[in-house]
Formats: C-alpha cells, sequence, structure tokens
C-alpha cells in the first residue's frame, strides 16, 4: 500500500498555501490612551507602541506613513522602553522625531535638515549597526548607531499625530539587500 501525500492524487488535499504571520502592531504593548485602527496598522491617541516581532533578519525595512502632523516619533525600541514615554527619551529607545531631530537616552544625537510632512512616506532600514530613515524613497543624511538589544519597531503619537505603520505593500521598494520584517519560526 503506498501512502500519499498531501496533494499527490487526493481530492480534500488543502489549496490554500499556510501564510506566515504577519509583523504589525503589538495591542497588549500600547500606551493607556492610544488608540490602533485600520486593521491594526494606524497610531493614533498618546503614547508609544512597539511592533509584534523584532528585527530579526540581518537587513529590515518598514515604512510609515504620516496621516496628520503633531508630535510622533519613529524608530526602534527593547521590551523596556515604557510605551507610555515620548520615544527617545530613555536608554531603550531610539528615534525621528517630527522635527527632524534624532534622539536617543533624551539627547539630540543628529538633526536632519529636510522637512517632514503630512503625507510623507517614512522608511527605515536596520541592519544591526545602524538605522537609517527615508522620506519618500530618498534618503536622509543622518542615522542612528550603537542600538543594542533585541529591538522593536516603535512609533509614539501625541498632540493630534496619525501614523500608518507598513510592514508589507510598501509605498517605496526597500533600498537594495533589505527586505520586508519577518516574525522567527521554529522548525520541528
Amino acid at each position: 500500500m503506498k501512502q500519499l501525500m498531501w496533494g499527490e492524487g487526493l481530492d480534500n488535499a488543502p489549496t490554500e498555501e499556510k501564510k506566515l504571520p504577519a509583523v504589525e502592531i503589538d495591542t497588549s504593548n500600547i500606551g493607556t490612551d492610544v488608540v490602533i485602527v485600520k486593521q491594526g496598522k494606524r497610531v493614533c491617541g498618546t503614547g508609544g507602541a512597539l511592533a509584534c516581532a523584532p528585527v530579526a533578519q540581518d537587513k529590515a525595512y518598514f515604512e510609515v506613513k504620516v496621516q496628520s502632523t503633531g508630535l510622533w516619533c519613529i524608530g526602534l525600541a527593547t521590551r523596556k522602553y515604557s510605551v507610555q514615554n515620548e520615544l527617545g527619551k530613555c536608554t531603550e529607545s531610539w528615534a525621528l522625531r517630527q522635527d527632524g531631530s534624532l534622539v536617543h537616552n533624551n539627547k539630540v544625537t543628529d538633526q536632519i535638515s529636510t522637512e517632514i510632512e503630512e503625507g510623507d512616506v517614512i522608511g527605515c532600514t536596520y541592519d544591526h549597526v545602524e538605522l537609517t530613515f527615508y522620506r519618500n524613497g530618498t534618503p536622509l543624511e543622518a542615522h542612528i548607531r550603537s542600538i543594542k538589544g533585541t529591538v522593536f519597531p516603535a512609533f509614539y503619537v501625541d498632540d493630534g499625530a496619525i501614523l500608518d505603520t507598513l510592514f508589507t505593500d510598501f509605498n517605496h521598494s526597500p533600498p537594495p539587500g533589505f527586505d520586508q520584517m519577518m516574525i522567527e519560526q521554529d522548525i520541528l
């Protein structure tokens, strides 16, 4: 008797491919006054939010569309970051702020000269050495280095800011060698 594998002459074989888990905002790790809408992609209200997965691969890319201006921050943070506080104000987070400053541990480490406006798409690449930002597909001239630990994409909104996060289906192609974030899975 021959044993058949799925797809080998079985009429009831599954036809759908198994979908990989998606990276999205972790609704269990958001500030108390943060609201997540649009299928878990839009961050509004007041406070911080982390993605559900850390940056696991060597070269990761994600995007954020600034839907409404106000006070906002985009960057990376460890799980020790308090989502009640602004990104970049502690040792556990690194961020680009709406005013173009790059901050870590409550210190401005660099400044971009490009003004970021409502409707702009901010791309972020991270290769475990450097966090680089892009505005509408064009690299910005400042970077953040010396990021330590397991980090997650992180976002902060206040004063009417609204951010739409994109972990797939990007507005701009990732730079060469970078790709969308993947969730690490154990192989049995």
